[in-house]
């Protein structure tokens, strides 16, 4: 039996939803940016398969951190389209009453602890909300999503040493894009896969082609049952690349488009998964089209969510801000 069918038809089906609805969230992020949407915005247009192939192993009671380009971590883990849009929108019904904007979306209500404008800022908070999880006495686990940039920050030494040190249950997820803003993974290597580092911490570490999301998915679910089990921390390394700049209006002068088209052309991760699918007689294209419509339809709907909903009032400018015990 091959990997994907182990997949049935309604797994599989839910799979590429949730990658297209990332993808269409993004594509229309990009289209309104700069008219009905104002502010930075780091697409994960390209990426979709790593949120969706990890948190499709968890529950609403697992925790996830994510980053500045977090719409994607956001969605897969369950958070509700129109509530992300009505936030980027600066409506009061976002998710952060439109006030936090694209790299602040978070909904506590799915364990998405929020995105985070600190380049390696989930680092910490994942393994505190590791530490809470093992003092709670659950078998919870958290994931902290991650670029290759963040890798080479302090803040992942120091997270992941005191996880490995404690044994918590966090699994600590690189996204490798082979990007860091405008410098190329490859000219700032030390080593040839980041999942390598987890040998100085003494902990499995795992790297994956990140476009194929039922690798990432298998990878995932063997890191998450060994950390829900009390084994404790590692690494994932999904080798992926990032389609759009670093951010909406980026020139990209350091690299070529040839090469962004080529990658494009033969790595698309919902292209692939497609196929895939196609070929293992899993879904046919009167499936995906139903899925598509679909993702159309919620797209349409949340978009009249967020252009419906009002603006916060200037009165309320302070709130969620102090303590309510706290004085000014």
């Amino acid at each position: 039996m091959n990997v994907s069918s182990q997949l049935d038809s309604t797994e599989a089906a839910a799979l590429y939803r949730s990658m297209r609805r990332i993808r269409r969230f993004e594509q229309t992020v990009k289209a309104l940016s700069g008219k009905e949407i104002l502010g930075p915005a780091h697409l994960y247009i390209g990426e979709e398969a790593i949120a969706v192939g990890v948190c499709a192993n968890l529950t609403n009671k697992d925790y996830v951190t994510s980053t500045h380009r977090g719409h994607g971590h956001t969605l897969a883990k369950g958070a509700a389209m129109n509530r992300s849009f009505a936030e980027l929108f600066g409506r009061v019904t976002g998710y952060c009453k439109g006030k936090g904007g694209s790299m602040h979306l978070a909904d506590f209500s799915v364990g998405m602890l929020g995105a985070n404008g600190v380049v390696g800022g989930g680092f910490n908070i994942a393994t505190g909300a590791a530490l809470a999880i093992r003092q709670r006495h659950t078998n919870d686990v958290a994931v902290c999503f991650f670029g290759d940039g963040a890798s080479s920050r302090g803040t992942f030494h120091e997270a992941v040493n005191l996880a490995a040190t404690w044994k918590l249950p966090v699994i600590y997820v690189c996204e490798n894009n082979q990007w860091a803003s405008t410098t190329r993974f490859d000219d700032i290597k030390n080593v040839d896969y980041l999942s390598q580092r987890a040998q100085g911490y003494g902990i499995p570490g795992i790297t994956v082609d990140g476009n194929d999301l039922i690798s990432v998915k298998n990878a995932a679910s063997h890191l998450i049952e060994r950390a829900r089990n009390g084994e404790g921390p590692s690494i994932l390394e999904c080798r992926t690349y990032r389609i759009d700049g670093h951010f909406i209006t980026d020139p990209q002068t350091y690299r070529s488009q040839e090469e962004v088209r080529e990658y494009q052309l033969h790595n698309d991760p919902i292209t692939r998964f497609a196929e895939r699918m196609r070929l293992d007689g899993i879904l046919s294209d009167e499936d995906f089209a139903t899925e598509d419509a679909a993702v159309e339809q919620e797209l349409s709907a949340a978009l009249e969510f967020a252009r419906n909903s009002p603006y916060p009032q200037s009165d309320e400018a302070l709130d969620d801000v102090y303590d309510q015990g706290a004085s000014l």
